[in-house]
């Protein structure tokens, strides 16, 4: 088994948290227990990326990522924290999940069986998950397209949902209003569309044919033409292909479609409502990870990404913190699924939608830790045997100071080695580079001062991760 897997988002759902460059699949929040019972247990901390990657690892003897060049540096980084590999396909343009999945199923053979899943989802039963699994194996195995049921608790009008008699499907249903989702929550008859499925590409592909042959036969064409590099399939021109979800192109039609009822602690983490759910509580049934100092507060999500920086509430009751250091979310619970809403507030507002004060790199990663008119200052960590980009800038002059590690500078074709409590200074308009030859992250502060200190002031002039 082979199991694909949707490693796109925009990241408005759980902003500020998320942003569009470092989506919710990649935020490291979750607390995961390793080591055998009885054994001292140690805990570290995944993203639902990684976990998704361990997770089906248990039952599929390949991987399949389809992503797009921004994120594809992302995952290769949290690949490699959990030791695993995969192979990717890079999107050149986002085009939903049916031409997403179709072009990831053009590059398997037509035997093999495909687990299809989100990179974003929690699954906490992993035992009924596996019965799941090899029930959806065997029902593939026949030549059905199969999906996964969730068994709903309660009524949830963010999702869709599926009606179903046994292990056939008899519909489809959208996003429904509260007395609606109630009703199907009462009747036993309908389940949560989880977004997953199994099914043999060769049965995949000729309902394709059949029900989506525009989103085929554009998807063919995109994938004639791709560029294919060891473990990368780089895709090209996919702005034809028609945008469609698999539900609408294929599984709302098809007639060949069945159903696993499917119990196993299943989340999307959609919402901050959800991710309280997902979090243990204190004895006041507060969801806490802050440095938190509470008096008389209960049933709170309370969440800051700096341990030194102390968050005390007194008198709260049934509401959400947020702190990422740029941006502080206040919200009721029962509302967060308005922080969509928000977003489109502040999209127009330079980049907070879209980058943390942390920016990761494929060398690295920038932290922004003063940013006026006329100078901005980032600390700037370069990974071992990693380099920036050859560039240049037209608006500002940099400062590099050294912490630790040895950088190698090139600057205008002359070399310098850099050490720790060393400075270097790099005109605008010099052609310049570091690198890091060394076995140990490079730290330096950079200052930059010049009348424009935007990251689009970048010229690349030789890139090892061939970016523009």
């Amino acid at each position: 088994m082979t199991n694909i897997i949707l490693c796109g988002g925009s990241g408005t759902r759980l902003f500020p948290l998320s942003r569009s460059n470092f989506p919710k699949q990649f935020l490291k929040i979750f607390n995961i227990n390793t080591g055998n019972e009885g054994e001292q247990q140690n805990t570290t901390t995944q993203s639902l990326f990684q976990l998704t990657l361990l997770r089906n690892a248990k039952f599929c003897q390949d991987s399949l990522i389809v992503t797009n060049n921004e994120q594809y540096f992302l995952s290769l980084e949290q690949l490699r924290e959990i030791q695993k590999d995969s192979k990717f396909i890079l999107e050149s343009s986002a085009r939903n999940t049916a031409a997403a999945i179709i072009l990831a199923c053009l590059e398997l053979p037509e035997d093999t069986i495909v687990l299809v899943t989100p990179s974003d989802h929690l699954i906490q039963d992993e035992a009924s998950y596996a019965q799941c699994l090899q029930k959806a194996s065997i029902l593939a195995q026949k030549g059905h397209l199969v999906t996964f049921g969730i068994t709903p608790n309660f009524p949830e009008t963010g999702f869709g949902y599926i009606k179903a008699k046994g292990e056939d499907v008899e519909s489809f249903r959208e996003k429904p209003d509260l007395k609606t989702a109630q009703m199907y929550v009462d009747s036993k008859d309908y389940f949560w569309n989880s977004g997953m499925f199994c099914f043999k590409v060769k049965t995949l592909l000729e309902e394709c044919k059949v029900y989506a042959r525009e989103i085929y036969d554009s998807c063919v064409a995109v994938s004639t033409c791709a560029e294919r590099l060891e473990d990368v399939v780089y895709l090209k021109d996919m702005d034809k292909i028609p945008s469609n979800s698999i539900d609408y192109a294929i599984m709302e039609q098809s007639k060949n479609v069945k159903i696993v009822p499917s119990n196993i602690a299943w989340s999307d983490v959609g919402s901050f409502d959800s991710l309280f759910n997902t979090f243990s509580k204190d004895i006041q049934n507060n969801a806490i990870e802050a440095n938190a100092t509470i008096l008389e507060s209960s049933n709170n999500l309370i969440y800051c990404d700096n341990p030194k920086k102390v968050v005390a509430t007194i008198g709260l009751q049934d509401s959400i913190v947020i702190d990422t250091g740029d941006c502080l979310l206040i919200s009721k619970r029962g509302e967060s699924q308005k922080v969509k809403n928000i977003v489109e507030k502040l999209s127009s507002k330079g980049n907070l939608c879209k980058t943390h004060l942390t920016t990761y790199r494929p060398w690295g990663s920038f932290t922004i830790l003063e940013d006026n008119k006329g100078y901005k200052i980032k600390k700037i960590i370069v990974n071992p045997s990693k380099r920036l980009s050859l560039q240049k800038h037209f608006h500002r002059n940099e400062h590099w100071i050294v912490v630790s590690g040895t950088a190698k500078v090139e600057i205008d074709g002359e070399v310098s080695l850099v050490r720790p409590n060393e400075s270097i200074y790099i005109k605008m308009g010099h052609a310049h580079r570091l690198s890091n030859e060394g076995k140990i992250p490079i730290v330096l502060i950079e200052a930059q001062v010049g009348e424009y200190t935007g990251e689009d002031d970048i010229v690349r002039i030789e890139d090892d991760f061939n970016r523009e």
